[in-house]
């Protein structure tokens, strides 16, 4: 990592030093507010009743005896809310598919169909189970093979919402569960010669896993003076706003939207989620009501995607790697969400980071009558990676070759041109894979052990793109006394935005630490942003914040020379205000304000937007010359044990690296990489949403199994790489999702390496280890 210099005249800068994470101590003391925490009008309290069946038509819902409870305020249907609000009840980021209560048919076991308003919460569960409903039950589909088949349909119409243009051809498409296809062809795979050539292939599975964020989805809403006022859990308070204004036709001046820093996220509280249903039972009964979700009903709101790939990689007599292909399937659920974005922006890397002459991949977003599955961190590119990785990996192992040297030779570089067409820039691929190969020692002999515990090394890289295109927007309020005030819509939610946004600007204005505070996101007073998520805030907001804030030092620029008398090319601002290099006079933000404006406490604003740009995807090819704006490259090695009797894997030793461009702050870099990776160890070994007939059956933190601290590795090293964005705020760029895209193939071929045995499924449960290990023969 870059040792960060000190500025002209010896002052430490705020760009690369390790700020203290902004209200630190407050969540450690238990005294940060979450949305949950805030003050509210006193409110009816929502439960939800749901469905019971993964797929029937809705024949009636008897509500008599609910809305007879004493304490009951109010039973809303689905049929009550489309009678009021139409199509216009449907909703969705990518498709129009989503009613915010089922009132013509269920698709997934836990639809909500009805809520319940009462006066607390034990007396609304309490109306919800007097809930009766009747259904006429259709076939349903409960997974990807079965959907391909096209006999039964999830949807009878594809919906286009118009939040992505991209997807209007598809508007009116029937008799189909496929609801979005992306093909990447380059090269021509049919064309390469068999002779010399060795193939690998497999069939891939990563099975849907849950969120499990510690804060719980929170709505509150409720009308005043004629408008909406929403408080939530959302990382996306721009889209809400216009999303509750479309549902309820109202201009975006009578929504507003609020939140608060979240208990983490992941990706399970962005788009739809409780909001929709809060909005319309506020604005339909008119009054304030509050809706939780449960721990249960949190693993039904949202899931990452179930993923198969069915891929082959293929080398030449000199082991160059000619051709790949991947054909992917993502079950999306009952709804499309983000399906689609993710489909395509997974897709185009299921290739890997490697030069890659000749790829065919085709993905497929897929309908099936189970819990929509939506963005999670990686945004699907961890499913692929889980393909690309073991094949590159069995590549590499028959053809005799070290698996990480073999890599090595195929990495893209800068310049090189990718199979999607994009041509890379601060990629660093072979920095990522030297670092942590040498971490754990890979060339040193090991012994693997031949008892019941045997070792082995894994290793695997990891290739994203961030979310293109998307639009940033901050303003920076500089106070009289050199304090700021910083307003922009990036939610902190634990990846530390409202650390290491103040950095860029303190680094712009030579402020000190401390001395610049985050507004919390409120569509009424701070500006639009697209999304917090695919790690695409610290380049799209940071670069929003550094013109916000150069802007701002401009000004103080302008006002310094008008009142010292000299050119504005003669002053500059620093650590004590603006200073003229010729009169050698500075003048103090404070006292430069005080005389321009002629009173104390007064404010100066300057804003600023950030907007990129993309070339889309050739129709025929999947290719485009400018398909991101940056590229996200990590690299993971492992050093692993596994029990022979039990087939338990333990991780011993993790070395997780990643190009950040330019850390803003080191250890909320490091924080990043090594929580990604934790979490990655989950989905490796033990994560994984079991479903019976579409009903998850362990939708419980009794049953569903995360990381604890005993599953951390004895020594976790994170590796901050940086090569420098050419357009990134400081050179920097993202690096939230970055450590969890190799996890689970490095410790798979880690495993391969120790026993012998290449598993294709995840997660790699003792069981599954075991099972692999007795059909080979290991013992």
């Amino acid at each position: 990592m870059t040792e960060t210099a000190l500025r002209e005249g010896g002052e430490e800068p705020a760009v690369g030093a390790r700020w203290q994470r902004a209200a630190a101590r407050g969540k450690v003391r238990g005294t940060t507010k979450y949305v949950a925490d805030l003050p509210v009008p006193p409110c009816a309290q929502v439960a939800v009743y749901r469905s019971t069946r993964p797929h029937a038509r809705i024949l009636a819902v008897d509500v008599t005896q609910a809305a007879a409870l004493p304490g009951v305020q109010a039973v809303v249907t689905g049929q009550d809310l489309f009678a009021l609000l139409g199509e216009r009840l449907l909703t969705g980021p990518a498709f129009a598919d989503q009613p915010a209560l089922a009132y013509d048919r269920v698709r997934y076991v836990g639809e909500p169909v009805a809520a319940v308003l009462a006066r607390d919460l034990a007396t609304a569960r309490a109306a919800v189970d007097l809930i009766a409903v009747e259904y006429e039950d259709l076939e349903p589909v409960y997974d990807v093979e079965t959907a391909l088949k096209g006999e039964f349909f999830v949807h009878d119409v594809l919906r286009p919402s118009s939040v992505f243009g991209d997807l209007s051809h598809l508007r009116g498409k029937r008799d189909t569960n496929v609801c979005y296809e992306y093909n990447l062809r380059t090269g021509d795979v049919d064309a390469v010669p068999t002779d010399g050539v060795t193939t690998v292939s497999g069939e891939f599975w990563s099975p849907p896993v849950a969120h499990v964020p510690i804060e719980l989805p929170c709505t509150t809403a409720w009308v005043e003076d004629d408008r909406l006022e929403i408080l939530t859990t959302t990382q996306t308070p721009s889209y809400v706003r216009q999303a509750v204004a479309d549902l309820l036709d109202l201009p975006l001046n009578k929504v507003r939207v609020r939140t608060s820093v979240l208990g983490g996220s992941f990706g399970s509280k962005m788009y739809d989620r409780l909001e929709p249903l809060a909005a319309a039972l506020a604005w339909s009964q008119q009054t304030a009501v509050r809706l939780v979700a449960t721990r249960e009903e949190a693993f039904l709101l949202t899931t990452r995607h179930g993923a198969g790939v069915t891929s082959s990689m293929s080398a030449d007599a000199d082991g160059n790697i000619v051709a790949a292909t991947a054909d992917v399937a993502y079950d999306t659920g009952a709804f499309a969400d983000v399906g689609p974005r993710i489909t395509a922006k997974s897709g185009m890397v299921a290739a890997g980071p490697y030069r890659v002459e000749n790829a065919w991949i085709r993905s497929r977003c897929i309908y099936t009558n189970k819990p929509s599955a939506g963005p999670f961190r990686g945004f699907g590119v961890p499913q692929v990676t889980w393909s690309h990785e073991s094949l590159v990996d069995e590549l590499a192992r028959e053809l005799g070759e070290d698996p990480a040297e073999f890599r090595r030779r195929h990495l893209l570089r800068e310049g090189d041109e990718a199979p999607m067409g994009t041509v890379m820039h601060s990629a660093d691929f072979v920095g990522c894979l030297d670092a942590v190969t040498d971490e754990i020692g890979w060339t040193t002999p090991y012994e693997k052990g031949e008892g019941r515990w045997r070792r082995g090394r894994g290793v695997a890289v990891g290739m994203k793109a961030v979310l293109t295109p998307t639009i940033a927007n901050a303003v920076i309020q500089l106070n009289q006394d050199g304090s700021a005030t910083l307003m922009i819509s990036t939610v902190d939610m634990g990846q530390g935005s409202d650390t290491i946004m103040p950095q860029i600007v303190a680094e712009v204005l030579h402020l000190d630490e401390g001395s610049v505070r985050v507004v919390a996101a409120d569509t009424d007073t701070t500006p639009y942003d697209t999304i917090t998520a695919g790690s695409r805030s610290t380049y799209h907001t940071g670069n929003a914040v550094r013109a916000a804030a150069e802007k701002m030092r401009d000004k103080l620029v302008d006002l310094a020379a008008q009142r010292l008398g000299v050119a504005a090319s003669d002053c500059k601002v620093t650590s004590g205000g603006v200073m003229s290099t010729t009169a050698q006079e500075t003048v103090s933000i404070s006292d430069l304000m005080h005389g321009h404006f002629g009173a104390r406490g007064t404010t100066l604003t300057a804003e600023a937007n950030f907007t990129t740009s993309w070339q889309p995807y050739d129709h025929e090819t999947g290719r485009s010359r400018q398909v991101t704006e940056h590229w996200f490259a990590g690299a993971v090695a492992v050093e692993i044990l596994v029990d022979t009797m039990t087939g338990r894997v333990k991780v011993e030793q993790l070395a997780v690296a990643g190009d950040v461009g330019r850390a803003i702050n080191p250890t909320l870099v490091e924080q990043q990489l090594t929580g990604a990776a934790i979490m990655g160890i989950g989905h490796a070994l033990f994560d994984e949403l079991v479903f019976d007939q579409g009903q998850i059956v362990n939708g419980t933190l009794l049953d569903y199994q995360l990381p604890s601290v005993r599953d951390v590795p004895a020594k976790l090293t994170a590796h901050v790489i940086e090569s420098a964005h050419r357009t990134g705020p400081f050179g920097a760029k993202g690096v939230g999702e970055t450590g969890i895209l190799a996890i689970a193939p490095a410790i798979a071929n880690a495993v391969r390496d120790a026993v012998g045995v290449r598993i294709t499924r995840l997660p790699l449960s003792p069981e599954r280890v075991l099972e692999a290990m007795t059909e080979a023969g290991v013992s």
